[in-house]
């Protein structure tokens, strides 16, 4: 008899045993998604990321249209800028005038 007893002791903490493992490996599978899964911590710090850099480039692209805006308002017609006018007639035409200083670059 005393085999019996060893035998259903030895089965029972091996229970318990594959139980903890079982429930240790539920809980790790889920921590490891929890933190490298597509909707995990590492995930929500690259979206933040990509954010912060959309939203500095939104601010270039807002600045860069409130000059273009400004740039066109000059040359509407009910209040032409002339020096505007001036500077948008020689870089259409290429001309220039003979008081100019010109400074011819090269190409790359």
């Amino acid at each position: 008899m005393p085999r019996m007893v060893t035998h259903r002791r030895r089965r029972a903490i091996l229970t318990v045993l594959g139980l903890y493992l079982f429930a240790a490996a539920f809980i790790g599978y889920f921590a490891v998604n929890a933190f490298t899964g597509n909707h995990g911590l590492r995930a929500q710090q690259d979206i933040d990321a990509h954010l912060t850099a959309m939203q500095a480039e939104w601010s270039q692209v807002r600045a860069e249209r409130t000059a273009w805006e400004r740039r066109v308002a000059l040359l509407r017609a009910d209040k032409l800028d002339p020096d505007m006018l001036d500077e948008r007639a020689r870089t259409l035409l290429g001309l220039a005038d003979s008081r100019d200083v010109v400074l011819l670059l090269n190409p790359r």
